[in-house]
């Protein structure tokens, strides 16, 4: 690829000499930059650094962040709601990261689904498909210090044992000089690197710049959302949250998810949608459903509140000749599992480095096709959450999914609908997934009874009462 002056050259492209060959490996002494300590630069940090142990090769990752995720509030912040699946806890397990019990903040064992014609509790489908609420950073602007770690926080720390050297500077450019990277930091000095990987997510100018140095690159396409916390009080959380996170199905346009998690002393809002707004948030904080859901249905005044920006379309392309952009930066699941798709796009991009090159198509070949196919299931997503707009807008519709549930919650029999809304809400399972099985006959069956069966003159929404194993 033929040097371009400040900038990336040709993202995605590279010119080389026929036969010649298309990998740019790396060797003993190469220099790694990551910039962003999330999960996805940790992650990222410490499978290269294993895969070249495996491999006999001698590297020097840097990891770049200016944050530190024990502080409260702002200088810690990393904007997440921070909920992990347990088969995410499992996966990480099998890779050595084994969360400790002081990371996490309160395992969750169901949601509840609020609506306008009630509620009905969802009850994990099974064992192995638990929530667990966590901290991203270190909690809440003027909270009191936790007795619980960071999430992002004890990655950085697994990095930092495994090799990785911490550097809390802030980036604030890169640019291409002749066969190397070169980053600037906010306090005036450089480094070069044979490949710097971006992990600094979509809320910083550095990857807001990304885009002015290659003409052909596309930034991820962005949407705004809101995520607050609430000083409840242990004993306040359990009269009224309990070990549930609340989900609210409510009929407000542009709203496609908003959710209420407890952890400690505190529960975290999170609203996500199509750019979220005072106008919106006044109808979704105006609505009884929500008041319902605390203390003597009065919503407190929140403690610290924020409107990140999150990806909902992928970088194109989320690679260039040694770079590499990951996790949010690049690329990420539409509203749902951010860190499981962190933990994916580190691992697939420290493979493509480890054992195969840094050059545009050694990330083409071996990074792009993982890419490709979470942007493929983020348009059956989009479709998803659609089809749960119209539900939405839809009373009669509201009134069979909420009959649907609850008889299934009643029953030992399946549970269709109850495990689609589980992993529509948790994001365990991939959107391609959940929509195959809305699509099963058993489910349209069911679907279509509970439809009419709540909807006729003089019907309840909600079942009666049946006895465990009765009929639904």
């Amino acid at each position: 690829m033929a040097p371009d002056s400040g900038g990336f050259g040709r993202l995605g492209q590279q010119t080389r000499a026929p036969g010649s060959k298309p990998t740019k490996p790396l060797h003993d002494g190469s220099r790694i930059a990551v910039i962003g300590a999330g999960p996805a630069g940790s992650m990222f940090s410490y499978f290269l650094l294993n895969m070249a142990d495996s491999v006999a090769l001698d590297v020097q990752v840097d990891l770049y962040e200016p944050r530190h995720f024990c502080h409260r509030g702002p200088a810690g912040c990393n904007h997440c709601g921070g909920v992990v699946s347990e088969s995410l806890v499992q996966r990480l397990a099998t890779e050595g990261i084994a969360l400790p019990d002081d990371v996490v903040q309160r395992g969750l064992e169901s949601y509840t689904l609020h609506m306008d014609i009630g509620d009905v509790e969802i009850a994990t489908p099974l064992h192995e498909s638990r929530i667990a609420a966590i901290y991203r950073g270190n909690g809440p602007r003027n909270s009191e210090p936790l007795d619980t770690n960071s999430f992002d926080g004890y990655l950085q720390q697994l990095a930092s044992d495994r090799g990785a050297r911490l550097i809390q500077q802030l980036v604030t450019d890169v640019r291409k000089e002749d066969d190397s990277m070169r980053i600037d930091c906010a306090d005036g000095t450089h480094q070069n690197y044979d490949l710097v990987v971006v992990a600094s997510g979509v809320n910083s100018r550095l990857a807001r710049s990304l885009q002015n140095l290659a003409e052909e690159h596309e930034a991820p396409a962005l949407t705004k959302t809101f995520i607050c916390e609430f000083r409840l009080g242990k004993q306040a959380i359990r009269e009224t949250l309990g070990p549930s996170m609340h989900v609210f199905l409510l009929d407000i346009p542009r709203l496609e998810f908003a959710a209420l998690i407890p952890k400690g002393d505190y529960a975290t809002l999170c609203l996500l949608g199509d750019d979220i707004d005072d106008e919106l948030m006044d109808r979704f904080f105006s609505a009884p459903e929500v008041a319902r859901c605390f203390p003597g249905g009065v919503i407190p005044r929140h403690v610290c509140h924020c409107y990140p920006r999150i990806n909902i379309r992928s970088s194109r392309p989320p690679y260039g000749d040694r770079l590499v952009m990951i996790g949010d930066s690049g690329t990420t699941r539409l509203y749902k599992d951010g860190i499981g798709a962190a933990y994916r796009t580190a691992k697939a991009a420290a493979r493509t480095v480890a054992f195969h090159g840094v050059s545009a198509q050694d990330f083409r070949e071996h990074y792009w096709p993982l890419c490709r196919k979470i942007d493929a299931d983020n348009r059956v997503g989009k479709f998803v959450f659609g089809v749960g707009s119209l539900v939405q807008r839809a009373r009669f519709a509201r009134r069979g999914v909420l009959r649907m549930t609850a008889s299934e919650q009643q029953s030992d029999g399946p549970r269709r609908m109850s495990g689609v809304l589980w992993d529509l809400f948790s994001g365990s399972a991939a959107y391609t997934n959940v929509f195959l099985r809305t699509l099963h006959p058993a489910y349209i069956g069911s679907l279509v009874y509970n439809l009419v069966s709540a909807n006729l003159p003089g019907r309840s929404a909600r079942p009666a009462e049946q006895p465990r194993g009765g009929p639904t």
